[in-house]
Protein backbone atom coordinates (compact mmCIF):
# COMPACT_ATOMS: atom_id res chain seq x y z
CA UNK A 1 0.00 0.00 0.00
CA UNK A 2 2.00 3.16 -0.71
CA UNK A 3 1.71 6.56 1.09
CA UNK A 4 1.88 9.90 -1.08
CA UNK A 5 1.93 13.53 0.22
CA UNK A 6 -0.20 15.80 -1.64
CA UNK A 7 1.60 18.05 -3.15
CA UNK A 8 5.14 16.64 -3.26
CA UNK A 9 3.93 13.37 -4.96
CA UNK A 10 2.39 12.55 -8.30
CA UNK A 11 -1.22 11.14 -7.49
CA UNK A 12 -3.80 9.67 -9.25
CA UNK A 13 -7.55 11.11 -7.34
CA UNK A 14 -9.25 8.04 -8.73
CA UNK A 15 -7.09 5.64 -6.54
CA UNK A 16 -6.92 7.80 -3.43
CA UNK A 17 -8.42 5.58 -0.69
CA UNK A 18 -7.38 6.71 2.67
CA UNK A 19 -6.59 10.30 3.18
CA UNK A 20 -4.48 11.23 6.81
CA UNK A 21 -5.27 15.03 7.48
CA UNK A 22 -5.44 17.25 10.46
CA UNK A 23 -7.72 19.60 8.31
CA UNK A 24 -9.12 20.10 4.56
CA UNK A 25 -11.54 21.78 2.68
CA UNK A 26 -14.81 20.40 1.19
CA UNK A 27 -13.05 21.26 -2.53
CA UNK A 28 -10.22 19.20 -1.79
CA UNK A 29 -12.00 16.37 -0.83
CA UNK A 30 -14.39 16.27 -3.76
CA UNK A 31 -11.43 15.21 -5.90
CA UNK A 32 -11.27 11.52 -4.19
CA UNK A 33 -14.19 9.90 -5.90
CA UNK A 34 -13.16 6.57 -4.41
CA UNK A 35 -12.19 7.87 -1.00
CA UNK A 36 -13.42 5.66 1.72
CA UNK A 37 -11.69 6.33 4.73
CA UNK A 38 -10.72 10.35 6.36
CA UNK A 39 -8.17 9.67 9.46
CA UNK A 40 -7.94 12.82 11.45
CA UNK A 41 -4.84 13.38 12.72
CA UNK A 42 -5.71 14.69 15.86
CA UNK A 43 -7.97 14.03 18.76
CA UNK A 44 -10.87 15.53 17.49
CA UNK A 45 -12.87 15.43 14.32
CA UNK A 46 -14.60 19.48 14.60
CA UNK A 47 -12.22 20.67 12.18
CA UNK A 48 -12.94 18.53 9.62
CA UNK A 49 -15.56 18.83 6.76
CA UNK A 50 -17.54 16.20 8.44
CA UNK A 51 -20.70 17.44 6.30
CA UNK A 52 -18.94 17.01 2.77
CA UNK A 53 -18.31 14.03 2.97
CA UNK A 54 -20.56 11.02 1.04
CA UNK A 55 -22.19 8.97 3.73
CA UNK A 56 -20.14 5.71 2.76
CA UNK A 57 -16.76 7.06 3.86
CA UNK A 58 -15.91 6.16 7.18
CA UNK A 59 -13.94 8.64 9.78
CA UNK A 60 -11.42 7.39 12.42
CA UNK A 61 -10.12 10.12 15.30
CA UNK A 62 -6.57 9.81 16.02
CA UNK A 63 -6.25 7.97 19.53
CA UNK A 64 -2.64 7.30 20.46
CA UNK A 65 -0.80 7.50 23.33
CA UNK A 66 1.21 10.70 23.17
CA UNK A 67 -1.91 12.59 22.99
CA UNK A 68 -3.61 10.77 25.93
CA UNK A 69 -0.53 11.31 28.16
CA UNK A 70 0.14 15.18 27.22
CA UNK A 71 -3.67 16.08 27.95
CA UNK A 72 -3.11 14.07 31.74
CA UNK A 73 -0.23 16.17 32.39
CA UNK A 74 -1.85 19.40 31.22
CA UNK A 75 -4.65 18.48 33.06
CA UNK A 76 -2.93 17.67 36.05
CA UNK A 77 -0.98 21.24 35.81
CA UNK A 78 -3.47 22.90 35.30
CA UNK A 79 -5.70 21.44 38.45
CA UNK A 80 -2.94 22.02 40.58
CA UNK A 81 -1.95 25.09 39.71
CA UNK A 82 -5.58 26.29 40.43
CA UNK A 83 -5.76 24.30 43.41
CA UNK A 84 -3.30 25.70 45.25
CA UNK A 85 -3.43 29.51 44.05
CA UNK A 86 -0.38 29.82 41.81
CA UNK A 87 -1.80 32.27 39.53
CA UNK A 88 -2.26 34.63 42.78
CA UNK A 89 0.86 33.89 43.97
CA UNK A 90 2.93 34.69 41.01
CA UNK A 91 0.44 38.05 40.72
CA UNK A 92 1.90 38.90 44.25
CA UNK A 93 5.38 38.68 43.57
CA UNK A 94 5.46 40.39 40.14
CA UNK A 95 3.67 43.22 42.16
CA UNK A 96 6.83 42.76 45.27
CA UNK A 97 4.33 41.81 47.42
CA UNK A 98 5.19 38.86 50.21
CA UNK A 99 1.22 37.93 50.75
CA UNK A 100 0.29 34.65 52.65
CA UNK A 101 -3.18 33.25 51.70
CA UNK A 102 -4.19 29.68 53.49
CA UNK A 103 -4.19 26.83 51.15
CA UNK A 104 -6.14 23.61 51.44
CA UNK A 105 -5.13 19.87 50.49
CA UNK A 106 -6.19 18.07 48.05
CA UNK A 107 -9.02 16.44 49.97
CA UNK A 108 -11.14 19.53 49.90
CA UNK A 109 -11.50 20.39 46.33
CA UNK A 110 -13.89 18.31 44.29
CA UNK A 111 -12.41 18.18 40.76
CA UNK A 112 -15.34 17.65 38.04
CA UNK A 113 -14.47 16.12 34.43
CA UNK A 114 -16.81 16.31 31.83
CA UNK A 115 -15.99 13.96 28.87
CA UNK A 116 -15.12 10.65 30.09
CA UNK A 117 -13.61 8.89 26.80
CA UNK A 118 -9.74 8.07 26.78
CA UNK A 119 -8.50 11.71 27.41
CA UNK A 120 -10.76 11.98 30.58
CA UNK A 121 -10.07 8.79 31.93
CA UNK A 122 -6.69 9.15 31.66
CA UNK A 123 -6.65 13.04 33.08
CA UNK A 124 -9.03 10.75 36.09
CA UNK A 125 -5.81 8.51 36.63
CA UNK A 126 -3.72 11.38 37.48
CA UNK A 127 -5.82 13.40 40.07
CA UNK A 128 -6.67 10.12 41.85
CA UNK A 129 -3.52 9.54 43.76
CA UNK A 130 -3.00 13.08 44.65
CA UNK A 131 -6.25 12.76 46.84
CA UNK A 132 -8.68 15.05 44.99
CA UNK A 133 -12.63 13.82 45.14
CA UNK A 134 -13.04 13.06 41.74
CA UNK A 135 -16.37 13.01 39.30
CA UNK A 136 -17.28 12.71 35.55
CA UNK A 137 -19.78 13.56 33.54
CA UNK A 138 -20.28 11.94 29.88
CA UNK A 139 -23.39 11.87 27.49
CA UNK A 140 -24.05 7.88 28.37
CA UNK A 141 -23.67 6.29 31.52
CA UNK A 142 -20.34 4.98 32.92
CA UNK A 143 -18.45 3.47 35.85
CA UNK A 144 -15.28 4.65 36.54
CA UNK A 145 -13.74 3.03 40.58
CA UNK A 146 -13.04 5.92 42.67
CA UNK A 147 -14.90 8.35 40.43
CA UNK A 148 -18.94 9.75 41.21
CA UNK A 149 -20.63 9.35 37.36
CA UNK A 150 -23.14 11.37 36.23
CA UNK A 151 -24.63 10.93 32.94
CA UNK A 152 -27.30 12.93 30.31
CA UNK A 153 -28.68 16.20 31.05
CA UNK A 154 -30.56 15.53 33.93
CA UNK A 155 -27.66 15.10 36.20
CA UNK A 156 -25.77 17.57 34.71
CA UNK A 157 -26.73 19.85 37.80
CA UNK A 158 -26.14 17.10 40.42
CA UNK A 159 -22.04 17.36 38.71
CA UNK A 160 -21.79 20.87 38.30
CA UNK A 161 -23.16 21.59 41.88
CA UNK A 162 -20.23 19.52 43.68
CA UNK A 163 -17.36 20.82 41.39
CA UNK A 164 -14.82 23.31 42.55
CA UNK A 165 -12.82 22.36 39.34
CA UNK A 166 -14.73 21.72 36.45
CA UNK A 167 -12.44 20.09 33.69
CA UNK A 168 -14.05 20.22 29.63
CA UNK A 169 -12.55 17.63 27.51
CA UNK A 170 -16.01 16.92 25.70
CA UNK A 171 -15.84 16.33 22.54
CA UNK A 172 -17.32 19.39 20.48
CA UNK A 173 -20.73 18.68 19.10
CA UNK A 174 -24.06 20.58 18.38
CA UNK A 175 -25.18 19.72 21.90
CA UNK A 176 -22.06 20.34 23.76
CA UNK A 177 -21.18 23.68 21.80
CA UNK A 178 -21.50 26.60 24.41
CA UNK A 179 -22.02 24.17 27.73
CA UNK A 180 -19.48 26.32 29.33
CA UNK A 181 -21.76 29.00 29.51
CA UNK A 182 -23.84 31.48 32.13
CA UNK A 183 -26.09 28.95 33.41
CA UNK A 184 -23.72 26.16 33.95
CA UNK A 185 -21.39 28.24 35.86
CA UNK A 186 -24.13 29.79 38.01
CA UNK A 187 -24.83 25.67 39.12
CA UNK A 188 -21.29 25.62 39.90
CA UNK A 189 -19.73 26.65 43.88
CA UNK A 190 -19.47 30.55 43.99
CA UNK A 191 -15.57 30.77 43.63
CA UNK A 192 -14.95 27.78 41.38
CA UNK A 193 -12.52 27.40 38.39
CA UNK A 194 -12.80 26.64 34.85
CA UNK A 195 -9.51 24.32 32.84
CA UNK A 196 -11.25 24.11 29.16
CA UNK A 197 -8.91 21.70 27.21
CA UNK A 198 -11.15 20.70 24.58
CA UNK A 199 -12.34 23.21 22.37
CA UNK A 200 -12.99 27.03 21.87
CA UNK A 201 -16.49 26.32 20.60
CA UNK A 202 -17.28 24.80 24.08
CA UNK A 203 -17.12 28.16 26.38
CA UNK A 204 -19.25 31.80 25.77
CA UNK A 205 -16.25 34.34 26.15
CA UNK A 206 -18.66 36.98 27.57
CA UNK A 207 -20.23 34.42 29.75
CA UNK A 208 -16.81 33.71 31.37
CA UNK A 209 -15.83 37.30 31.98
CA UNK A 210 -19.11 38.11 33.55
CA UNK A 211 -19.21 35.22 35.91
CA UNK A 212 -15.18 35.90 36.87
CA UNK A 213 -16.36 39.71 36.91
CA UNK A 214 -18.78 38.85 39.54
CA UNK A 215 -17.03 36.05 41.56
CA UNK A 216 -18.82 33.02 40.59
CA UNK A 217 -15.90 32.28 39.46
CA UNK A 218 -12.29 32.87 41.06
CA UNK A 219 -10.25 31.60 37.86
CA UNK A 220 -10.17 30.10 34.43
CA UNK A 221 -7.15 28.34 32.33
CA UNK A 222 -8.05 27.88 28.73
CA UNK A 223 -5.89 25.67 26.22
CA UNK A 224 -8.35 26.45 23.30
CA UNK A 225 -10.41 29.42 22.03
CA UNK A 226 -12.46 30.42 19.62
CA UNK A 227 -10.96 31.88 17.11
CA UNK A 228 -7.03 30.37 17.37
CA UNK A 229 -5.03 32.33 17.90
CA UNK A 230 -6.98 34.93 19.63
CA UNK A 231 -7.07 38.80 17.47
CA UNK A 232 -4.77 41.56 19.15
CA UNK A 233 -6.64 43.01 21.88
CA UNK A 234 -9.11 40.20 23.35
CA UNK A 235 -10.08 40.61 26.32
CA UNK A 236 -9.01 37.24 27.58
CA UNK A 237 -4.77 38.73 27.04
CA UNK A 238 -5.54 41.20 29.72
CA UNK A 239 -7.94 39.79 32.43
CA UNK A 240 -6.35 38.99 35.15
CA UNK A 241 -8.51 35.85 36.01
CA UNK A 242 -7.74 34.13 33.23
CA UNK A 243 -4.50 32.17 31.80
CA UNK A 244 -3.43 30.85 28.44
CA UNK A 245 -2.17 28.18 27.04
CA UNK A 246 -1.83 28.12 22.97
CA UNK A 247 -3.65 24.75 22.73
CA UNK A 248 -0.40 22.82 23.20
CA UNK A 249 -2.27 21.06 26.16
CA UNK A 250 -1.95 17.53 23.72
CA UNK A 251 -0.05 17.10 20.47
CA UNK A 252 0.01 14.43 18.49
CA UNK A 253 3.09 12.62 18.64
CA UNK A 254 4.73 11.42 15.28
CA UNK A 255 6.55 8.64 16.16
CA UNK A 256 3.30 6.93 17.82
CA UNK A 257 0.69 8.20 15.40
CA UNK A 258 2.64 6.66 12.78
CA UNK A 259 1.94 3.33 14.23
CA UNK A 260 -1.76 3.76 15.64
CA UNK A 261 -2.21 4.78 11.74
CA UNK A 262 -0.31 1.69 10.27
CA UNK A 263 -2.20 -0.52 12.96
CA UNK A 264 -5.36 1.11 11.96
CA UNK A 265 -4.35 -0.24 8.24
CA UNK A 266 -3.65 -3.74 8.86
CA UNK A 267 -7.00 -3.95 11.28
CA UNK A 268 -8.72 -2.62 7.69
CA UNK A 269 -7.17 -5.66 6.18
CA UNK A 270 -8.06 -7.99 8.41
CA UNK A 271 -11.28 -6.93 9.15
CA UNK A 272 -11.14 -5.87 12.74
CA UNK A 273 -12.79 -2.92 14.30
CA UNK A 274 -10.78 0.63 13.56
CA UNK A 275 -9.95 2.48 16.82
CA UNK A 276 -11.00 5.69 16.75
CA UNK A 277 -13.77 5.44 14.67
CA UNK A 278 -16.60 7.76 14.76
CA UNK A 279 -20.23 7.48 14.67
CA UNK A 280 -20.42 10.23 12.40
CA UNK A 281 -24.34 10.50 13.49
CA UNK A 282 -22.92 11.37 16.90
CA UNK A 283 -20.14 13.47 15.94
CA UNK A 284 -17.60 11.05 18.18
Amino acid sequence: MPFLHWGQDAVDPEAVRYIAAWNVPPEFIAQFPNLEILFSVGAGIDQLPIGALPPQVRVVRMVEQGIITGMAEYVAMACLALHRDLPFFISEQRAGRWTYRHTRLASQSRIGVMGLGELGRAALDVLGPLGFPLSGWSRTAREIAGVACFAGKDQLDAFLMQADILVCLLPLTDETRGILCRETFAKMPVGSAVINAARGGHLVADDLIEALDQGQLRAAMLDVTSPEPLPEGHAFYRHPAIFLTPHVAAETRHETAGEVLADNLQRLLAGAPLVGEVDRTRGY
